[in-house]
């Protein structure tokens, strides 16, 4: 299964594979030899990328869900003043570009939040990426009452960030809501009544590995 996202990209890939090996055909045969092989693996490589796989979603109205595939780079304190207005706890997760790069929605509840920002294009692992770079907020109200944050952000690779959700949206934990191409991060803001279920080095798969829980509720 492939992302829908991907497809404008795919389509401009294999056209231009497809242009550049009838332009090949002209020239002499070693030419093929060379070219041909790197117009087909840069197809593969590009429908690797936007693989989109099924995942079982973990039963349990009080997790909290990996939005995206990677590995956890950091777990910190900060503040959130934009949505949340308090501190949290910062859970970010790396994608590398070999990762799956569809994002799923980390918690069911209503969007109150979305804000999206322009911005540089920083390696995602660095601390001031989440403030500097290209990303979108998401700020989500759970049906305990609970407010929580996600966000999307670029990386150095990463050029583009797309998503389906609007301010008001009823979303479900699990559900496809977006991807981020080439490399990029994902940023969970966190509450103090939830309980952090994963350590920095940990790797995720979005829809599957839960990153924390909701006390109390």
């Amino acid at each position: 299964m492939l992302a829908r996202e991907g497809f404008p990209t795919i389509i401009v890939v294999f056209t231009f594979s497809i242009g550049v090996g009838i332009g090949v055909s002209f020239l002499p045969s070693w030419v093929g030899f060379i070219i041909y092989p790197l117009l087909v693996a840069l197809c593969a490589l590009v429908l690797y990328f936007f693989r989109d796989p099924d995942r079982i979603i973990p039963e349990g109205e009080n997790l909290i869900i990996s939005p995206a595939d990677g590995k956890v780079v950091l777990i910190q304190e900060v503040d959130e003043p934009e949505y949340m207005n308090r501190k949290a706890t910062q859970v970010s997760i790396f994608l590398s570009p070999l990762n799956v790069h569809v994002n799923r929605n980390p918690i069911s509840g209503e969007l109150e939040y979305l804000k999206y920002y322009p911005g540089k294009y920083l390696m995602a692992w660095e601390d001031h990426a989440s403030e500097l770079n290209e990303r979108a907020h998401f700020g989500v109200k759970h049906p305990s009452g609970m407010k929580m944050m996600f966000k999307q952000i670029t990386g150095f690779l990463a050029r583009r960030i797309v998503y389906n959700l609007e301010e008001g949206d009823k979303i479900k934990a699990g559900e496809r809501f977006g991807i981020m191409k080439f490399g990029s991060r994902m940023d969970l803001l966190l509450p103090d009544n939830v309980e952090i279920k994963v350590k920095k080095g940990d790797i995720t798969v979005a829809g599957e590995s839960i990153i924390g829980e909701i006390k109390g509720s």
